[in-house]
């Protein structure tokens, strides 16, 4: 689960925490649990899937991050963790559009036909580079009305107060 505001842990380097999730989730799997050198090996398979800089692993986790790095943080433990079902809040929320871009593609290099990924935005412009199977509107709790890519493109010229 990909929140809208991240958390920030001073202290724990970004490679610490992708390792302890990776292992926990081994372990949950009744597999073993991958050695520090195994993992790196691991982790730089996915940093270059993503465009990433190594760098990146020995920061503290959300700290001083930018927008983009934290939203391309959690694309990177998507990636590591490989989820069944990915839910994203707001992914969109406070990118410059490079960084958009970026997140976006991150995002559709890892969907397969074996996993789910929940996207949740309020504005289309996510959509442009990120083609949904399905849109979802979402109101007072219940979907309001389902359809594919159109429904998003309908939203944006009319607004949500239609769905109401």
């Amino acid at each position: 689960m990909a929140f809208q505001y991240t958390v920030e842990i001073p202290g724990v380097a970004t490679s610490t925490f992708l390792r302890a999730a990776f292992n926990e989730v081994c372990r949950h799997q009744g597999a073993e649990e991958i050695d520090p050198l195994e993992f790196y090996e691991y982790i730089k398979t996915k940093l270059k899937l993503l465009s990433m800089d190594e760098k990146f692993l020995s920061r503290a986790l959300n700290v001083d991050f930018s927008g983009g790095e934290k939203k391309r943080n959690e694309i990177l433990q998507m990636a590591i963790l490989n989820p069944r079902l990915s839910v994203l809040d707001e992914t969109d929320s406070g990118l410059d559009i490079d960084s958009l871009r970026i997140v976006a593609d991150g995002v559709n290099k890892l969907k397969r036909k074996d996993n789910a990924i929940l996207v949740i935005t309020h504005y289309q412009r996510l959509l442009n580079y990120i083609i949904p199977d399905f849109v979802h509107i979402l109101c007072n709790g219940k979907i309001v009305r389902s359809a594919g890519k159109e429904l998003a493109l309908e939203v944006e010229a009319k607004g949500y107060d239609t769905f109401h």
